[in-house]
């Protein structure tokens, strides 16, 4: 069952992030905002063809190539944690990486946009979704782990991992 876990987790995960852009798309779009917290949260559809803050537009090829390279990185990476508790936060903080990916690689690919539809209006921050939040929260707590939690014997199975690869290649003997 430990294999499926992460998958089981990404797809529940991608599968919220579809839906709730279903369901922007269906109430949202074309119409006035809906004010949740007034001047301060509202639901507002806008149609992204770029990536975060609207940047490099209509690059949907780049974006692709981007998220299978990314998702094939974190993958192997997965692969290699230790089935150990102390990697719990690690191994989630992956899996919510990787929804988020493949939740807006999928809207680019079937629409050629992704569904944004999140507004802080108090801070007049840009229009963001479910999987952007997923990418965002899950990297500023990697960092947090990175800086404040794992010691540097923890990651020692990405050094191995470093040497495994030297081996195959002939580089280290």
């Amino acid at each position: 069952m430990k294999k499926y876990f992460a998958f089981i987790w990404i797809f529940v995960l991608v599968f919220i992030d579809q839906f709730t852009k279903f369901l922007a798309k269906t109430n949202l779009m074309n119409k006035d905002p809906i004010t949740i917290i007034k001047g301060v949260f509202e639901l507002q559809y806008l149609e992204n063809t770029g990536a975060a803050f609207g940047m490099l537009q209509d690059r949907i090829l780049l974006f692709v190539i981007i998220t299978v390279v990314t998702v094939i990185a974190i993958l192997y990476l997965y692969s290699r944690i230790p089935y150990e508790k102390h990697f719990t936060p690690l191994r989630y903080i992956l899996i919510f990486i990787m929804a988020g990916a493949i939740g807006n690689c999928i809207d680019r690919v079937v629409n050629q946009y992704v569904i944004d539809f999140l507004y802080i209006k108090l801070i007049d921050f840009p229009i963001f979704n479910i999987a952007d939040c997923y990418v965002s929260i899950s990297a500023v707590l990697l960092v947090l782990l990175l800086l404040f939690y794992y010691k540097e014997d923890d990651l020692e199975f990405l050094k191995k991992a470093e040497k495994d690869e030297r081996k195959m290649k002939g580089k280290d003997i």
